[in-house]
């Protein structure tokens, strides 16, 4: 573990999931190799490292905006990058998710949805947005109806690889920089498309066991990274106190109101 830090420079995150991996492992051995015991619990007993948990970045509104505009759907390239990075950003599926998603996948009609096999391969529904309906309908068309080709392929019809995924990203996202300047601060990857995903859902007010749900997540505790970067749900706490050295506001009530209780 130490020499992933000093010598691979690898960071303390990288480091606690090398362990990870390790203690699941050394947890199978337990059963299936009890004589080596000791040495098994010697391992298990390693610590996880401390690390610094940063706020998730996300995309507002303006900036997916902005990035999907910057794409050139006059060719058949910004026509796939253009579909993929609206599904992305609608559905919040992972990168793994979406690059081996098929045509099949996709369900249209009422209750149009996409399916998919995440980690632990559990299979999971995502609803579909109408305009995000439209543009894969108009894909799939363009394609030609294969329920076995991949949704997104590559150039050569195979499967997109995600050094693929984040080049086309990568560079969508340095054209957008031109119109929104705010996207010059934010390194964009495309798991921060995740990310914008969640953040809409939990803006609009959705509840965060549903998020969970959406995207696929095993415990409720991955999701409260989505509440802590939440600066909008902050704000509406902040505007319910009075600040320090402050007069108590008075409760006026509004005419509406008014013309209640004089009716009564």
């Amino acid at each position: 573990m130490d020499n992933l830090e000093s010598n691979r420079s690898n960071g303390a995150r990288s480091r606690n999931a090398r362990l990870a991996s390790l203690r699941s492992f050394y947890h199978y051995a337990a059963l299936e190799a009890p004589q080596h015991a000791s040495v098994i619990q010697r391992v298990l007993a390693i610590p996880y490292k401390r690390l610094t948990r940063r706020l998730v970045n996300y995309l507002i509104r303006s900036e997916v905006e902005a990035v999907l505009a910057s794409v050139d759907k006059s060719i058949w390239i910004g026509r796939r990058n253009h579909a993929l990075l609206l599904v992305a950003m609608q559905t919040g599926l992972r990168l793994s998710e979406i690059t081996g998603l098929r045509q099949r996948d996709v369900v249209f009609g009422p209750g149009a949805h996409v399916r998919c096999e995440g980690k632990g391969r559990k299979e999971r529904c995502t609803p579909l947005a109408k305009p995000t309906v439209v543009v894969l309908k108009s894909w799939i068309n363009e394609q030609g109806d294969d329920e076995s080709r991949f949704l997104f392929p590559s150039s050569g019809g195979g499967r997109l690889s995600a050094d693929a995924v984040q080049h086309a990203l990568a560079k969508h996202v340095t054209a957008a920089r031109r119109t929104c300047p705010s996207l010059a601060k934010k390194h964009v990857t495309p798991h921060v498309l995740r990310h914008t995903a969640a953040m809409e859902l939990f803006q609009a007010g959705v509840d965060r066991a549903l998020i969970a749900i959406w995207l696929g997540h095993e415990s409720l505790d991955t999701t409260q990274i989505y509440l802590d970067a939440n600066l909008q749900l902050k704000e509406a706490v902040l505007e319910k106190l009075n600040p320090v050295q402050s007069k108590p506001g008075r409760y006026r009530p509004d005419d509406q109101l008014l013309s209640y209780l004089k009716g009564l």
